[in-house]
């Protein structure tokens, strides 16, 4: 016996992947099931235990961009700001709703254009330039503070060097733990 398909999508959010793949071979039948046999999405989805929409989004994929557009995608694509701004124009002029132009751009979520509307309506069109990622480099002060005196040459160290060195690390040892009796002190009175 099967279960329901409301209870399938249900018990789907906990056991099974988030984002369950199809393949492109499944992807391809499905769309000329519907074709050749004018079958509707929600009856074959139905039969195969998935949700119409989805069946209808790969149909009208394959509609616009053929075979090739059900292919699995490669790697992560970056858009320019003047595809975002075409798109988001092309929206508003022709009032496409975002799975038309989700079908149309070739995009793969409808959540890249709801997350540039934001962005342009908050920011304008400098919203939409490519976003670095990642930690800020240090600033040069930061920098010089941890920089230590690179050595020149792999000779021997004189005497003089030598105590020169370990008094530099006997500061840093000392500060260190100056910092961490601070903390310690802050961490007590904190404490009831």
């Amino acid at each position: 016996m099967q279960c329901p398909q409301k209870v399938r999508h249900f018990l789907g959010a906990f056991f099974m992947d988030k984002k369950k793949r199809h393949s492109f071979e499944f992807k391809l039948a499905c769309v000329k099931q519907m074709d050749e046999h004018y079958r509707s999405a929600k009856s074959l989805g139905e039969e195969l235990g998935i949700t119409y929409s989805l069946l209808e989004t790969w149909y009208s994929i394959y509609k616009h961009h053929g075979s090739a557009g059900l292919l699995p995608r490669k790697g992560k694509r970056i858009f320019s700001p003047t595809f975002k701004l075409s798109v988001l124009r092309a929206i508003r002029e022709e009032s496409l709703s975002l799975k038309e132009a989700r079908v149309r751009f070739d995009l793969s979520s409808d959540a890249h254009i709801i997350n540039w509307q934001k962005r342009l309506d908050e920011f304008g069109p400098a919203g939409l330039e490519p976003r670095t990622k990642g930690r800020r480099p240090m600033t040069k002060k930061a920098n010089q503070q941890i920089k230590r005196k690179v050595r020149k040459s792999n000779k021997p160290l004189s005497r003089e060097e030598e105590l020169l060195q370990e008094n530099e690390y006997l500061r840093a040892e000392n500060a260190l733990l100056k910092k961490l009796q601070a903390l310690a002190q802050e961490e007590n009175k904190r404490k009831p």
